[in-house]
């Protein structure tokens, strides 16, 4: 009888998204050190408090490259290593939507900190399309309000200010302590509590791999650490450990 193949949990950061033209906003030269007044725009006390603030963040979202990103390789990569027959689940600190698009299935992500490809009502809870919402601002309305209720509309994103989905993040917790692989990728592991699940992982003898450019607060606990470019260094990484496991189910 053929072994089940051990579970691989996925933690990706912005660094993975880079590829597709989303730039990342925590690093070395990261639109948060370089304009710590645009972290404004995403903040909610000033979102609901500000309409001029409100107005900049629609016109942002129209300039952002996110809805018109495409999956690059490194996406495509987790999608063949699911595709293969390894149980997959990728928790993601980003809200792009681009492991979806590159084709795994909704229900093996865990967007911990949201999604910019929909809105929500604060006050309802209504959601909708973000395409829709930035369609409303392209013919005129400088801060659509929602259609439901005339509430203050949000990327159903998670700004600062406020707490993560406890329901998702529970998911990535309990994902993380049975995953027998974490590959932390492009993510400096330095915002929580997504970064705790670094070491959380390793509590529970998971075999811990990171993929970041830069140095992280865990490369001292992982069984192994790359700092070649993500868009090869992760494709060959999951190729090699696909091999491993196919090896030793025979």
């Amino acid at each position: 009888m053929t072994a089940k193949p051990p579970l691989v949990a996925v933690l990706s950061g912005a660094g993975i998204s880079t590829d597709s033209g989303i730039p990342d906003y925590r690093g070395p030269a990261g639109l948060w050190r370089r304009d710590p007044e645009a972290q404004k725009l995403v903040t909610y006390d000033f979102y609901m408090s500000d309409p001029e603030i409100r107005r900049r963040s629609w016109q942002m979202r129209r300039s952002a490259p996110t809805l018109r990103a495409r999956p690059n390789a490194a996406h495509e990569a987790i999608v063949r290593l699911e595709r293969s027959g390894t149980p997959v689940r990728v928790i993601t600190q980003n809200v792009d939507g681009l492991h979806q698009m590159a084709g795994l299935p909704e229900r093996k992500v865990l967007e911990l900190h949201g999604t910019a490809r929909a809105v929500t009502c604060t006050r309802c809870k209504a959601r909708s399309e973000m395409a829709a919402a930035l369609e409303r601002v392209a013919a005129g309305d400088p801060d659509p309000a929602c259609e439901v209720c005339g509430g203050i509309l949000k990327s159903a994103t998670v700004m600062f200010g406020e707490s993560l989905d406890p329901v998702v993040l529970g998911e990535a917790v309990a994902v993380t302590k049975a995953c027998e692989v974490f590959v932390a990728v492009g993510t400096s592991l330095t915002v929580h509590p997504a970064a705790a699940l670094a070491g959380l992982a390793a509590d529970h003898g998971a075999r811990l791999i990171i993929v970041n450019a830069e140095p992280t607060p865990y490369d001292g606990r992982a069984d192994e650490v790359v700092r070649e470019p993500i868009g090869t260094a992760l494709p060959a990484l999951l190729e090699r450990y696909a091999q491993d496991v196919s090896r030793g189910s025979r």
